[in-house]
Order: structure tokens, then C-alpha cells, then sequence
């Protein structure tokens, strides 16, 4: 057994030498081709990792001792192996364990390895690096010297050649055997290192190996799924892509096609007749709501009780279940007048929108009708039930008659607690004011299934047509009345025998079988399957084929309506002409020298100016806005400087103390935002001045000042002083204000002057007070014939009481001590004037004031030629000049201030004031009723009423034009 062993061991060997060679060669690029076999050679190469290191260590061993050649790199060789070895040991050994049978095949394996012989010896024995190199040289010399000195027998040698070539031949058979059976295999197993980890893993989670799998097949199947989603959707968005590209393509190109005929498109587009009249209705509706002048045009007006089927019969004529519907409530709030052409397409528009609804698509037609009810509901104003506002819309499709239609609520006859009370007179007005065009075209619609007697709208139409002259009545829900009522009753309605009213027609239609989702089709196809088998056709009715279907009742009011128009069109453009000759007449007796301007062209010529005015604002001088805000800011502060700072500080011991804190308190808090305030309101003052200043021009037209007062107003009120602004003066004025010394002699003497006009003009506020508390003077009384009330008796009494106290202490202090108090309170009990103390301190303040008011006066007056005493002296002056300085620092203050804000104005203010302006100025644009209340008076009005007139009549002469052509 042992030398079985060893023969294996030494064939192993000998197999394996050969190949390391190939392997090391293959290390450095060299093609080496053994026997002609490339292929070979690159399988021996990764056959030779299969061995583990103990066999590898042997077949170098072996390879030595015969002598065979070893590359000069073998040492880097090794290096490579060795790693290769620990990466590529546990791959081989997992894959040999699944070729064999697992787990058993790799223990036999090692039991197997480790039988081998221990080969490590040869490390140590072997030299390393340099001296491997040199002893592989040496051994290549002797193995050259040896083969010259040795001559092997030639038939000795053939046949070991052939030997060698037998037992190649057979090993690589074998070998590519065996690595083909493995390439299959790891087609199928194929374990990386991430692989045996994860095994590695499980095992020490202690999970089977089936139950792992599991899990790996499951999240296999969810990537898989994912990638398969993946790909969907981008499948999905390429496409997606692709669409838009050719619609942006042909978009493109029709935009293309639209460039280049332009103009000659712009010509081919051409109104029909029925739009070109409907357009003349709605510039009639807004010049002449009562029909009182010339809006005699005829139109369809649709009447009927409520729920008698109007809204359906026009639904039924329009083709499209266009109006929304309810369940017995009143739907129909406002008249709808609803122009009918023919088109290509079946499509719905309003007249102020610009959105085609497509009468063919069920979403569109739900967000028609939602449309429909949401303007209704929108008219009503006031808590009001019905409207009059007019909600127009265009229908075109194929096969529609033209015409145009006035759908009216529903005439009741009792109200319910949700109307207002005037909801039924509203109504009854409403359809009259219709009917009383004397070519409007009535369709009377009466309910079938009830009785005729309960019927209101018979009597209104007879008051309006009592001839039938322009009625067609028209009986529906007649599939309910054959059910319900005697046929005979019926014909009878139809033949115009029944009712006392008289018409031009009588029809019969089937506007539906009660359902509110049948389709206008559905419901005709009733119509039609309900006339051919109606008993209403037996030989003995009098009901022709022609009286019933909505098709017949359409067909019957279109050739009526034109029929209208052809004979009332002429009229009714002579009768504007007429009206347009005597409005101009009326404009050139009292306008001689005037263009007729409307409105719109009137707004414009107002914008204009006040932009230009805001141009000038720009344009005032610094000088001019500085004055103007000196005189506002003092106006705004000086009540603060007397009534906060300069009195309080007069009763301290300590005034210049009291003062800074009082101007410091001031600046931090109140004194920025006032300033701003005065700021705006010397902008305001200026821009106003402005204003009063153009009126005053030749060319001033006075038409437009209310306009020009309205738009300044909204203007200021919306203008609001820059938040930043605040900030910025708070940091000004404390920094002004820590100033405490005069500079030079100019500004003392504007100090003194500032004081005096300050002083002066509280003295003059003072008398006003103390005059109206006083009464008038001796001269006055005498001179205008008035006495002194009980009261200013009163006061005077205290007054002179008061004037004892303050001629013996001129120093007193701005309150009365109590013992003053009772001493004045008893000297006029001596005079039988009994008042308490309140009265006493009531009139002390504006005494006392007045008495402060004019010391501080002459200490002005005593300063004015003091300031080379403050200068040498400063604050231990012999005379006091602590007012002065006080005032100084407020002017000082007023001029910085002043600065800024002139700034501000100029850089910013005016900037924003001017855009607040033309916001105003487009909003009142846009507003209709702004316009006719700002814009107002006799030369507007005529303007206006002329200028509609002209363009109806335009209209008119066009329409008739197209008429005649179409004849």
C-alpha cells in the first residue's frame, strides 16, 4: 500500500513540474504552447491551484533534484502563489465539496491532505530572494554541461520520448475531462467569498441551509420582480417620451404653418350670421335693458311653469343635457340665453370665457352644468331668489338650428320659506319684460301630465300676444298624459280648442322617461318609439306628423326666427340710425369744440396726468422739501418738547439732568416713529399741493378731479414708510443728541430765534385758552354787545387770586401747595365765590403756563448776546442759557431728521408712492362701476350712449350685409 502510495505521489509530481512551469510562464506574459495547445496550457495553469501547498512544495522539490528549469522569478512566483493560495483555497474547496457530494467529499479530502508528507522543510532548506536566482543559474549551467557530457542512446531516448508522449496524451485527456465536468458545474454553483460568508453567517445563526435558501429564492424573487417593474416603467415614460416628441413636432409645424399665413388666415376667418346677431343682442342687452328705445330684435324666450319641462325642451333643441338639474327645486335663477349654430363640432362656450366645452365627453358636460349653476347661484345677490343678470353662452354642433334662445325661471304659484318674499313678482316681471318685445318669439311650454287649468303661464302670454301672433305652444311629458289623461283632452290642447289663448303652432314632444342620466339620443329615440305607437295617431286624431318630436318643433321656431329677422331687421337699423342723429345733434349744440370721449378714453387721459404729476413730485427742490418737513416735524414734536421735556425739566432742581434723561427716553421710543409720520405727512401735503396747483392750469379739465381725489386717497391709504427707515433715525437722532454745546455764534442765534417763535406761538395758544375760559375783554364786550357767563365770572375771581401768588414769587412752582389752595378758596368765600379745589387747579395750569411761557421769553431775549459768556463760561454762564441749549438740541435734532427723511422721499418714497399710484390706478381700470361713479355728469353720459349707439349700429349694417349675401 505504501508503494502504491509512493508511485502515485511520484506520477503526481512529475504531472505537476511540468505544468508549474507553464504556470510561470504565464506570470510573465509568455504564450507558452506545449504540444501546440494553447488551450491546454491555460487549464494547466488553473489546474495547478488545485494542489495544496504540501503538493506544490513537493513537485518543486522533485522538480530540483531532476534538474528542471526554474525562471529567474520563481521567488516572485512563489510570493503570487502563496497568496493566490489563502484567497482561492476555500473557493476550490467548496466547489469540490458540491461536485463530490458536500460536506463528507471535503472531509476525505483533508484526511487525505493531511496524510501527505510534511514538505515544509523545504522553506527553510531552500534559499531565498537573490541567492534562489543565483542557485537557479547555477543549476541551468549544470544541467547544460551535464547534457553535453552525457550521450543517452537514441533508441533509449525514443523510446522514453514516446512514453512521455503516451502519458501526456493520456493525462491531458484526462484533465480536460475534468475541467469540463467542472466549468459545468459551476455554471450552475458558483460560491464567492460574499457566499461563504453568508453561509458562515446562517451556520452561526444557527439556520438551515434549506430554510437560508428559502429566504435567498424569496429576495432573489423580489429583486427580480422590482427590476422587472423597473423596466416596465421606463418602457412606460420612453414611450411616454416618444408621444410627446411627435406631438411637439407636429405642434411645431402647425405653429409654422400659422406663422407664415397669418395674415392670410387672419382674413379667412369669418363670424357666422347667428354669432354676428347674437353679438348685437349682447351689446342691446347693456345699452337697453327696457326696451324702451329700439331693441326690438326677436329672440326665443322660453316660458313655462315651473318644472314643466322649459330647461329639457331646450336641452332637447340644443342636443346636450346642458343645465343642471334637481329634484322640485327651482334650478333656473337667472335668464341663460343660449345661441345656437351649426359646426363641425359639438361644443359649448360662454361668452367672457375663452374654454370650449366638448359636448361629447360626459366630464366635460358635468363641468358645463356645475358652471351653469355656480354663475346662477352667483347672480343672486342681496338674498334675492331669482336674477336678472343675463348668462350667455354659445352651442354649435351639427345639425343645430340657428337661433338664439332666453331660458327664464320657472313661474311659480306659492312660494316656500327659502325664497324671499318678492320672489314670485320677481318672476312675474321678469317673464313680461321678456314677452313685451313685440318680436320676440314666445315658447309657451305647458306640463301634459297636469291640468290644463292649474296652468299660470297661459294668462301671462295671452296679456303679452293676445293674437298667438309670435306664440308656439308646446304640450310636453305627453307619454305621462296619454297614461293619465283622455286622449281625446289631448288632441283637443293640440288642435288650440282647449285653452283660450291663441298661438301660431301646437307641438308635442317627449322631453324623457324621468331619468337623469339618459342621453340626449337615448331620450329622442324614446320620442320617435313613443310617437309611432302613441294612440294619439289612430285615423280619428287631429294631430298631424309635423306637431310632434323636438325635431320638428326645432326646425318650426328656426324658420319662425329668421323668419322674424328678415322682417324686423331693416326697422330696427333705421330706427338707430334716427337715434344716432339726434345724439349727435345734442353733442354738437353743447359740446361744439369736444370729441366724443367715453369713458375708457377718459381713464386713460386721467392716468396720464396724474402719472405726470408724480413726475413733478420728483422734481421739487431739497431746499423746498426740508422747509416742508422742518415745519411738519416741529409741528408733530413741539407739544412733546413743551408738555414732556421743557416744563417737566423747569420743576427739577436739576434741568439739564432732566433733560437728557427725558431726550434720550424720547429718541429710543416716540420720536423716530413721529418722525415718520411727519415724514409721510409733508409727502402727502406736497403731492396734494401738487394736484391743487393743476387745477388751477387753463387746460384743466374738471371732469376728472373726482377721479384724480380718488385715486390719490386709495393711493396714500395703501402707502405705508419703509419699516427700515425707523431704525436708521432711531441711531441719528441719539447721536445728535449727545451733542450739549454750541458751536458757534450763528447757531446760538438760531437757537434764540427758534426759542422765541416756540415760546411765542404757545403764548399765542395760551390767550386762545385763557380767553375762552375768561371770556372776552372789557373792549370786546362793549364793542360786540356780550357778557360774561356765571362760570367765566368765576374764573376771573380765581384768576386774580392767582395772579397775587404768582406776583409775589415770580419763581414759583408749576403746583399749587394745599395751604395756597385754602388761602385762595377762603379770600373768595369772602367774596361769596364758593369753588373747590378741582376748579382752583383747573384754572391754575393755563395761568401758570402763560406766567412760565413769558419768563421764558425774556430769558431768550436776555441770551441773544450771551454767547461769549456760554462759550468762555459754558454751563457756570451767569446767565442761565440752559433753554437755549435745550432748543438747540431739538433744532439739531429737526435738521438731521429732515435730512434723512428728504432723502428717503426723493430716493425711495415718491418711487413706491408712484407704483401704489398705478396699482390704483389698473384696478380702477378694470372696474366698471368704479369708473362710472368717478367719471360721471352730462358730457359722459352723452359720450358714452352716442359712442354704443355708433357701434350697435356698425354692427347691424354688418349683419344685415351678411344677410342679404346668405339670401
Amino acid at each position: 500500500m505504501l508503494r502504491i502510495y509512493q508511485n502515485t505521489y511520484r506520477r503526481t509530481a512529475k504531472r505537476a513540474v511540468v505544468y508549474s512551469t507553464k504556470v510561470v510562464c504565464c506570470n510573465h506574459s509568455t504564450l507558452c504552447n506545449i504540444n501546440g495547445h494553447p488551450r491546454r496550457t491555460q487549464r494547466a495553469g488553473a489546474s495547478w491551484e488545485r494542489y495544496s501547498q504540501n503538493q506544490r512544495d513537493g513537485f518543486l522539490a522533485h522538480n530540483q533534484a531532476k534538474g528542471w528549469t526554474i525562471p529567474p522569478s520563481r521567488g516572485y512566483g512563489m510570493l503570487v502563489v502563496r497568496i493566490l493560495r489563502g484567497a482561492m483555497k476555500l473557493r476550490y474547496l467548496v466547489l469540490g465539496g458540491a461536485i463530490g457530494g458536500g460536506v463528507s467529499l471535503s472531509k476525505k479530502y483533508e484526511d487525505w491532505k493531511d496524510g501527505l508528507p510534511d514538505l515544509k522543510w523545504l522553506e527553510d532548506a531552500l534559499p531565498q530572494g537573490e541567492k534562489w536566482s543565483q542557485f537557479s543559474r547555477k543549476l541551468i549551467e549544470v544541467g547544460s554541461v551535464v547534457k553535453e557530457a552525457i550521450d543517452i542512446d537514441p533508441k533509449l531516448k525514443q523510446l522514453g520520448e514516446d512514453k512521455l508522449t503516451e502519458w501526456r496524451s493520456w493525462f491531458d485527456n484526462r484533465l480536460d475531462d475534468a475541467i469540463e465536468a467542472a466549468d459545468y458545474q459551476g455554471t450552475h454553483i458558483v460560491e464567492t467569498k460574499d457566499d461563504i460568508k453568508a453561509k458562515t453567517t446562517v451556520a452561526a445563526l444557527g439556520i438551515s441551509a434549506d430554510e437560508s435558501r428559502k429566504k435567498y429564492d424569496k429576495l432573489q424573487s423580489q429583486v427580480e420582480t422590482l427590476q422587472t417593474e423597473i423596466m416596465n416603467v421606463q418602457i412606460k415614460y420612453q414611450k411616454e417620451l416618444e408621444k410627446m416628441e411627435k406631438e411637439n413636432r407636429e405642434l411645431r409645424q402647425q405653429y409654422l404653418i400659422l406663422k407664415t399665413n397669418k395674415k392670410t388666415t387672419a382674413k379667412k376667418i369669418k363670424k357666422s350670421l347667428i354669432d354676428m346677431y347674437s353679438e348685437v343682442l349682447d351689446e342691446l342687452s347693456g345699452y337697453d335693458t327696457g326696451y324702451t328705445m329700439a331693441d326690438h330684435l326677436p329672440r326665443v324666450v322660453v316660458v313655462g311653469d315651473q318644472s314643466s319641462g322649459k330647461t329639457s325642451v331646450l336641452e332637447s333643441i340644443a342636443k346636450a343635457r346642458i343645465f343642471p338639474r334637481g329634484s322640485g327645486e327651482m334650478m333656473t335663477r337667472a335668464p341663460v340665453k343660449v345661441t345656437l349654430a351649426e359646426g363641425p363640432y359639438h361644443v359649448a362656450q360662454f361668452r367672457d370665457s375663452d374654454r370650449e366645452y366638448d359636448l361629447t365627453k360626459e366630464a366635460d358636460l358635468s363641468d358645463l352644468r356645475r358652471e351653469v349653476e355656480f354663475r346662477m347661484r352667483a347672480s343672486v345677490r342681496g338674498g334675492k331668489t331669482v336674477s336678472n343678470e343675463v348668462i350667455a353662452m354659445t352651442v354649435k354642433g351639427p345639425g343645430l338650428q340657428r337661433m338664439v334662445l332666453v331660458d327664464l325661471p320657472g313661474i311659480i304659484s306659492t312660494m316656500t320659506v327659502d325664497m324671499a318674499s318678492d320672489t314670485k313678482d320677481s318672476i312675474h316681471q321678469m317673464t313680461k319684460h321678456y314677452m313685451s318685445n313685440p318680436n320676440a318669439i314666445i315658447l309657451c311650454i305647458q306640463d301634459g301630465s297636469v291640468d290644463a287649468e292649474r296652468s299660470n303661464v297661459t294668462d301671462l302670454v295671452m296679456q303679452c300676444d293676445p293674437l298667438g301672433r309670435r306664440t308656439i305652444f308646446v304640450l310636453t311629458k305627453v307619454d305621462l298624459a296619454e297614461e293619465l289623461a283622455d286622449p281625446d283632452r289631448i288632441r283637443k290642447i293640440l288642435s288650440g280648442k282647449l285653452f283660450p289663448m291663441k298661438a301660431l303652432g301646437y307641438y308635442a314632444v317627449v322631453t324623457g322617461r324621468g331619468r337623469k342620466d339618459d342621453s340626449i339620443d337615448a331620450i329622442r329615440q324614446y320620442e320617435e318609439d313613443f310617437f309611432k305607437n302613441s294612440k294619439l295617431f289612430h285615423r280619428r286624431g287631429v294631430i298631424m306628423p309635423h306637431q310632434v318630436t323636438s325635431r320638428n318643433l326645432s326646425l318650426a321656431v328656426s324658420d319662425r326666427f329668421w323668419k322674424m329677422v328678415r322682417e324686423t331687421i331693416e326697422q330696427q337699423a333705421d330706427a338707430f340710425k334716427a337715434t344716432r342723429f339726434n345724439l349727435e345733434t345734442e353733442w354738437k349744440n353743447n359740446f361744439p369744440r369736444l370729441r366724443e370721449s367715453g369713458r375708457d378714453e377718459l381713464f386713460d387721459k386721467a392716468k396720464g396726468e396724474i402719472l405726470d404729476e408724480v413726475v413733478t413730485l420728483s422734481q421739487i427742490s431739497a431746499k423746498k422739501w426740508e422747509e416742508a418737513l422742518n415745519e411738519k416735524l416741529w409741528e408733530k414734536l413741539s407739544n412733546y418738547v413743551f408738555e414732556n421735556v421743557y416744563l417737566p425739566a423747569a420743576q427739577s432742581d436739576s434741568f439739564n439732568t432732566m433733560v437728557d434723561i427725558k431726550l434720550r427716553q424720547w429718541a429710543e421710543q416716540a420720536l423716530p416713529a413721529k418722525s415718520v409720520e411727519a415724514g409721510w405727512e409733508a409727502l402727502q401735503q406736497e403731492f396734494i399741493t401738487l394736484m391743487e396747483k393743476a387745477k388751477k392750469s387753463q387746460d384743466h379739465d374738471g371732469i376728472f378731479d373726482s377721479l384724480k381725489a380718488a385715486v390719490v386717497d386709495e393711493a396714500i391709504r395703501r402707502h405705508s414708510w419703509e419699516d427700515k427707515a425707523i431704525d436708521m433715525l432711531r441711531v441719528i437722532q441719539l447721536n445728535t443728541l449727545e451733542d450739549r454745546f454750541v458751536h458757534d455764534k450763528n447757531e446760538w442765534d438760531q437757537a434764540v430765534r427758534f426759542l422765541e417763535n416756540s415760546v411765542k406761538s404757545k403764548l399765542v395758544q395760551t390767550d386762545e385758552t385763557l380767553s375762552q375760559m375768561f371770556g372776552p375783554g372789557q373792549i370786546t364786550r362793549i364793542t360786540h354787545w356780550k357778557s360774561l357767563t356765571q362760570d367765566q365770572q368765576k374764573r376771573r375771581s380765581v384768576k386774580g387770586e392767582l395772579d397775587k401768588i404768582l406776583k409775589n414769587d415770580s419763581k414759583h412752582l408749576p403746583t399749587l401747595t394745599y395751604d395756597e389752595l385754602t388761602t385762595v378758596r377762603k379770600n373768595l368765600q369772602r367774596e361769596n365765590v364758593d369753588v373747590d379745589t378741582d376748579y382752583i387747579r383747573q384754572t391754575w395750569f393755563p395761568v401758570y403756563r402763560k406766567h412760565f411761557l413769558q419768563q421764558a421769553l425774556h430769558r431768550a431775549n436776555d441770551c441773544r448776546k450771551a454767547y461769549y459768556l456760554y462759550s468762555q463760561q459754558g454751563a457756570e454762564c451767569e446767565i442761565s442759557s440752559s433753554d437755549v441749549v435745550l432748543f438747540w438740541r431739538i433744532q439739531q435734532v429737526i435738521k438731521v431728521t429732515s435730512n434723512a427723511l428728504r432723502q428717503q422721499v426723493i430716493n425711495r418714497e415718491a418711487r413706491r408712492l408712484d407704483k401704489e399710484i398705478k396699482a390704483v390706478l389698473d384696478e380702477f381700470s378694470d372696474d366698471e362701476e368704479k369708473k362710472a361713479q368717478l367719471l360721471t355728469g352730462k358730457r359722459v353720459l352723452l359720450a358714452e350712449e352716442l359712442i354704443k349707439v355708433r357701434h350697435i349700429q356698425e354692427k347691424l349694417e354688418e349683419f344685415i350685409n351678411s344677410l342679404n349675401q346668405e339670401k
